[in-house]
């Protein structure tokens, strides 16, 4: 059967189905089901939701089919779009309700877990920020390590420094500053 001839027939279905023809629908469903539940199965990638799609898509069919015009597109691509439609609002009413389900598990674990004690993620990423910053701090040079630690470590400042290392003040706020640059550089691979 050549696709005219095929469309012809699937538009004397359509304009049946419109008439709200239960028979038309039927006999529409056993000639396209099988090509719009493909489709509906890529578009969910999900047997089962695949199924509810086709099953909300042939409603729309059937309230739609009045809406139907032969003259603007060929009626398996009318009712493909109708599919995908109802296959990408099915998706987003799944992700919505799991949203909706996350936020209200993310709620009950805040109100269980709530404290001012730290959490064991906030301890892990602590301890993993720790190592992180000692991998880094280990690639700077001896003198502008002990330069940043001293002055974050003992909270010194840089004409403070100067003194107790015997350096000159621009010598130490170099250093500190390239070796801050070069720790941030290093934490940003960690992160």
């Amino acid at each position: 059967m050549n696709s005219e001839t095929q469309d012809s027939e699937l538009i004397q279905l359509l304009d049946r189905v419109a008439l709200q023809d239960p028979a038309a629908l039927k006999a529409l469903y056993d000639r396209c089901s099988s090509k719009l539940f493909g489709l509906a199965l890529r578009v969910a990638g999900n047997r089962e939701w695949a199924e509810d799609v086709l099953q909300e898509s042939f409603l729309t069919i059937w309230r739609a089919a009045g809406d139907y015009r032969a003259s603007l597109s060929p009626p398996m691509a009318w009712m493909g779009l109708i599919v995908r439609s109802r296959g990408l609002d099915f998706l987003r009413r799944r992700a919505a309700d799991r949203s909706h389900l996350t936020q209200q598990i993310d709620e009950l674990m805040s109100d269980t877990l709530e404290g001012d004690s730290p959490s064991p993620m906030d301890t892990a990423q602590a301890s993993e920020q720790a190592w992180a910053l000692h991998q880094c701090l280990g690639k700077l040079e001896n003198r502008q390590r002990e330069v940043v630690s001293l002055a974050y470590v003992r909270d010194l400042s840089h004409s403070e420094l100067a003194q107790q290392l015997k350096l000159p003040l621009g010598t130490v706020k170099t250093w500190i500053r390239r070796g801050l640059d070069q720790l941030r550089m290093c934490m940003a691979r960690f992160a």
